[in-house]
Protein backbone atom coordinates (compact mmCIF):
# COMPACT_ATOMS: atom_id res chain seq x y z
CA UNK A 1 0.00 0.00 0.00
CA UNK A 2 1.13 3.51 -0.76
CA UNK A 3 0.82 6.08 1.99
CA UNK A 4 -0.40 9.56 1.39
CA UNK A 5 1.11 11.96 3.91
CA UNK A 6 -1.21 14.89 3.36
CA UNK A 7 -0.24 15.15 -0.32
CA UNK A 8 -2.50 13.45 -2.83
CA UNK A 9 -0.76 12.54 -6.05
CA UNK A 10 -2.37 11.26 -9.20
CA UNK A 11 0.16 8.45 -9.47
CA UNK A 12 -0.53 7.32 -5.93
CA UNK A 13 -4.26 7.19 -6.60
CA UNK A 14 -3.85 5.19 -9.79
CA UNK A 15 -1.22 2.79 -8.48
CA UNK A 16 -3.01 2.16 -5.20
CA UNK A 17 -4.85 -0.96 -6.36
CA UNK A 18 -5.63 -2.02 -2.82
CA UNK A 19 -8.05 0.85 -2.29
CA UNK A 20 -11.49 0.73 -3.81
CA UNK A 21 -11.68 2.18 -7.28
CA UNK A 22 -7.95 2.09 -8.07
CA UNK A 23 -8.44 0.08 -11.22
CA UNK A 24 -11.42 2.25 -12.17
CA UNK A 25 -9.25 5.36 -11.98
CA UNK A 26 -6.66 3.79 -14.27
CA UNK A 27 -9.31 2.79 -16.81
CA UNK A 28 -10.90 6.22 -16.73
CA UNK A 29 -7.54 7.89 -17.27
CA UNK A 30 -6.85 5.64 -20.27
CA UNK A 31 -10.28 6.33 -21.74
CA UNK A 32 -9.81 10.08 -21.36
CA UNK A 33 -6.35 9.82 -22.91
CA UNK A 34 -7.75 8.01 -25.96
CA UNK A 35 -10.51 10.59 -26.34
CA UNK A 36 -8.00 13.42 -26.22
CA UNK A 37 -5.77 11.72 -28.80
CA UNK A 38 -8.68 11.15 -31.16
CA UNK A 39 -9.83 14.74 -30.74
CA UNK A 40 -6.31 16.06 -31.36
CA UNK A 41 -5.86 13.92 -34.49
CA UNK A 42 -9.25 14.94 -35.83
CA UNK A 43 -8.57 18.61 -35.15
CA UNK A 44 -5.11 18.46 -36.76
CA UNK A 45 -6.41 16.73 -39.87
CA UNK A 46 -9.42 18.95 -40.35
CA UNK A 47 -7.58 22.19 -39.64
CA UNK A 48 -4.82 21.29 -42.07
CA UNK A 49 -7.43 20.65 -44.77
CA UNK A 50 -9.13 23.94 -44.02
CA UNK A 51 -5.90 25.94 -44.42
CA UNK A 52 -5.35 27.25 -47.93
CA UNK A 53 -2.90 25.21 -49.90
CA UNK A 54 0.32 27.04 -50.52
CA UNK A 55 2.34 27.06 -53.71
CA UNK A 56 5.83 25.64 -53.62
CA UNK A 57 6.39 26.46 -49.95
CA UNK A 58 9.44 24.88 -48.34
CA UNK A 59 11.15 23.41 -51.41
CA UNK A 60 13.57 26.30 -51.65
CA UNK A 61 12.40 27.42 -55.09
CA UNK A 62 9.77 29.93 -56.01
CA UNK A 63 6.72 29.54 -58.19
CA UNK A 64 8.29 31.87 -60.78
CA UNK A 65 11.27 29.50 -61.29
CA UNK A 66 9.12 26.64 -62.54
CA UNK A 67 7.44 26.81 -65.95
CA UNK A 68 3.66 26.54 -66.06
CA UNK A 69 2.76 23.55 -68.23
CA UNK A 70 -0.63 23.42 -69.89
CA UNK A 71 -2.84 20.39 -70.35
CA UNK A 72 -4.35 19.67 -73.79
CA UNK A 73 -7.61 21.29 -72.67
CA UNK A 74 -5.74 24.53 -71.87
CA UNK A 75 -5.85 24.28 -68.08
CA UNK A 76 -2.75 24.68 -65.93
CA UNK A 77 -1.16 21.38 -64.90
CA UNK A 78 -0.33 22.77 -61.44
CA UNK A 79 -3.92 23.84 -60.87
CA UNK A 80 -5.20 20.42 -61.96
CA UNK A 81 -2.80 18.66 -59.59
CA UNK A 82 -3.72 20.96 -56.69
CA UNK A 83 -7.42 20.44 -57.35
CA UNK A 84 -7.02 16.64 -57.42
CA UNK A 85 -4.99 16.70 -54.19
CA UNK A 86 -7.58 18.95 -52.54
CA UNK A 87 -10.34 16.49 -53.45
CA UNK A 88 -8.26 13.59 -52.08
CA UNK A 89 -7.69 15.55 -48.87
CA UNK A 90 -11.41 16.18 -48.47
CA UNK A 91 -12.20 12.49 -49.07
CA UNK A 92 -9.50 11.37 -46.61
CA UNK A 93 -10.65 13.92 -44.01
CA UNK A 94 -14.21 12.61 -44.26
CA UNK A 95 -12.93 9.05 -43.82
CA UNK A 96 -10.77 10.22 -40.89
CA UNK A 97 -13.78 11.81 -39.19
CA UNK A 98 -15.83 8.65 -39.73
CA UNK A 99 -13.08 6.44 -38.24
CA UNK A 100 -12.73 8.80 -35.27
CA UNK A 101 -16.46 8.59 -34.60
CA UNK A 102 -16.35 4.78 -34.84
CA UNK A 103 -13.40 4.71 -32.44
CA UNK A 104 -15.24 6.95 -30.00
CA UNK A 105 -18.31 4.69 -30.17
CA UNK A 106 -16.15 1.59 -29.61
CA UNK A 107 -14.52 3.16 -26.56
CA UNK A 108 -17.83 4.29 -25.09
CA UNK A 109 -19.64 0.97 -25.54
CA UNK A 110 -16.78 -1.01 -24.05
CA UNK A 111 -17.59 -1.46 -20.36
CA UNK A 112 -14.30 -3.23 -19.77
CA UNK A 113 -10.99 -1.44 -20.17
CA UNK A 114 -9.66 -3.84 -22.74
CA UNK A 115 -9.26 -2.80 -26.36
CA UNK A 116 -10.15 -5.12 -29.22
CA UNK A 117 -7.86 -5.64 -32.16
CA UNK A 118 -10.32 -3.86 -34.46
CA UNK A 119 -10.17 -0.79 -32.21
CA UNK A 120 -6.37 -0.80 -32.35
CA UNK A 121 -6.51 -1.18 -36.14
CA UNK A 122 -8.78 1.87 -36.29
CA UNK A 123 -6.21 3.91 -34.40
CA UNK A 124 -3.54 2.81 -36.90
CA UNK A 125 -5.82 3.72 -39.82
CA UNK A 126 -6.49 7.14 -38.28
CA UNK A 127 -2.76 7.73 -37.95
CA UNK A 128 -2.09 6.66 -41.56
CA UNK A 129 -4.82 8.95 -42.90
CA UNK A 130 -3.55 11.92 -40.90
CA UNK A 131 0.00 11.33 -42.16
CA UNK A 132 -1.22 11.01 -45.76
CA UNK A 133 -3.11 14.29 -45.55
CA UNK A 134 -0.15 16.05 -43.90
CA UNK A 135 2.26 14.76 -46.56
CA UNK A 136 0.04 16.06 -49.37
CA UNK A 137 -0.25 19.47 -47.72
CA UNK A 138 3.49 19.81 -47.09
CA UNK A 139 4.79 19.17 -50.57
Amino acid sequence: MLRRNGVASAAAGILDIGSSGGIMKAGLAMKLWFRRCVAALLFAALSSVALPQRGVGGRGGTAQDEPDYRLPDGKSQKEAILKAEHEKNLKDAAELAELAEQLKADLEKNDRYILSMSTLKKTDDIEKLAKRIRARLRH
